[in-house]
C-alpha cells in the first residue's frame, strides 16, 4: 500500500524521494573494534567523556538561550494537568532529587507551564514541559538548521568517519538572564524555573546550531558537518581521521568544556550509510533518470541508508 502510494505521488508531482529504513548485518565494512590509537585519544580526552553532566551550571557561552516574545504578549500560564497515579509517584521521586542545579525553585513567575509524561521504549517515564502556549508568542529565531542532503555532499572522498553525541547538549547551553523566568513550570510537588535550556522551547535548536557553528567554524565543511547536537567527523584514511578527532575534542575541552555521551558516539567507521568503496559519494553527481520501472523501486530495498527516486514513469 505504501509502496502503491508512492508511484501515485510520484506520477502527480514527477519527482518525488523514498527513504529506505533497513538493518544492516555486520559484513566488515564497519569496524569491530576501536583502533588503538583511536582508545588512546579517548583516555587522553576522557575529562569531556563523564557518564553525567556535571552537578554545576554550564559557563555562559556566546550563545544564550533568549525568548523574545510578541509585542503585547502577556505572560502565560495553564493549570497543571492531570495525572494517573504513576505520574504521580514518578514526578514526586523527582522532586526529591530537585533542585539540581539546572532548574531554581520555589518559582514566583507569573509564567506557567504544565507537566506530562510520555513512555520511553524501555518502559520509564519521560517528563516533557508543555510549552506551545509560550511558543505561540514567540518571535521566530530564523538561523537555518543544515540541509540534511548538503551535508551528505560534504562526505565526498571521504572513508573514515566518526560520530560524537553530546551529552544532554540543550542542558549545556545557558538560559539568558532576562528569561529565565519565562520557563517556569508548575508540579503538584512544586514550581521551578530552568537555569539550562530546556527541551520544548520553539527556538532552541537555532540556538543550538548557532553555537555549535560559531566553536567548530573552524573546522566545517573542512573535516565535520554538525546537526544539533550530532557532531559526524570525516576524513580520507585513519591517520588523517585521529588527527581530525583530535582537533574536535581540543576545541570541544578549550570552548568552556562541552561534553560527549560516548555510549552514543561511534569512531573509525569505515563506511558511513551510503557511503561506497571509494568514498563517499556526493549527492550533487545523482541525475534524474528517466523510463525507470517499479524494479528500480525493489531493487532499493537492498541498499542501506536513503536512495533518491528522481522519476519512476
Amino acid at each position: 500500500e505504501t509502496l502503491a502510494r508512492f508511484e501515485k505521488d510520484v506520477k502527480r508531482t514527477d519527482t518525488g524521494f523514498l527513504a529506505i529504513a533497513t538493518e544492516v548485518e555486520n559484513d566488515g565494512e564497519k569496524a569491530s573494534e576501536t583502533p588503538e590509537k583511536i582508545k588512546e585519544l579517548l583516555k587522553e580526552f576522557q575529562d569531556i567523556l563523564p557518564d553525567d553532566l556535571p552537578n554545576e551550571l554550564p559557563p555562559y557561552r556566546t550563545h544564550q538561550h533568549e525568548i523574545v516574545e510578541e509585542p503585547g504578549s502577556k505572560p502565560t500560564f495553564r493549570a497543571p494537568y492531570r495525572l494517573s497515579p504513576t505520574e504521580l509517584t514518578d514526578m514526586k521521586n523527582r522532586d526529591r532529587v530537585s533542585p539540581s542545579q539546572r532548574t531554581h525553585p520555589p518559582s514566583t513567575s507569573p509564567y506557567g507551564a504544565p507537566v506530562l509524561f510520555t513512555p520511553k521504549p524501555d518502559g520509564s517515564l519521560r517528563m516533557c514541559i508543555d510549552y506551545r502556549a509560550l511558543n505561540k508568542q514567540t518571535i521566530k529565531n530564523k538561523y537555518p538548521i543544515p540541509r540534511i542532503d548538503d551535508l551528505l555532499d560534504q562526505l565526498r572522498g571521504a572513508t573514515v568517519f566518526s560520530k560524537l553525541d553530546l551529552r544532554s547538549g540543550y542542558w549545556q547551553i545557558r538560559m539568558a538572564d532576562n528569561s529565565i523566568h519565562k520557563t517556569a513550570f508548575r508540579t503538584r510537588y512544586g514550581s521551578y524555573e530552568y537555569l539550562v535550556m530546556p527541551f520544548g522551547l520553539t527556538n532552541a535548536p537555532a540556538t543550538f546550531q548557532a553555537e555549535m557553528n560559531h566553536i567548530l567554524r573552524p573546522l566545517l565543511d573542512e573535516c565535520v558537518v554538525v546537526y544539533l547536537d550530532d557532531i559526524l567527523i570525516y576524513s580520507r584514511d585513519m591517520k588523517q581521521h585521529v588527527e581530525h578527532l583530535r582537533r574536535v575534542f581540543e576545541i570541544l575541552r578549550r570552548r568552556e568544556r562541552f561534553y560527549v555521551k560516548l555510549s552514543k558516539s561511534e569512531f573509525a567507521l569505515e563506511k558511513g550509510p551510503i557511503s561506497r568503496t571509494h568514498g563517499e559519494r556526493s549527492r550533487s553527481s545523482r541525475r534524474p533518470q528517466e523510463n525507470r520501472s517499479r524494479t528500480y523501486v525493489e531493487d532499493t530495498r537492498e541498499r542501506e541508508g536513503v536512495a533518491a527516486v528522481p522519476r519512476l514513469r
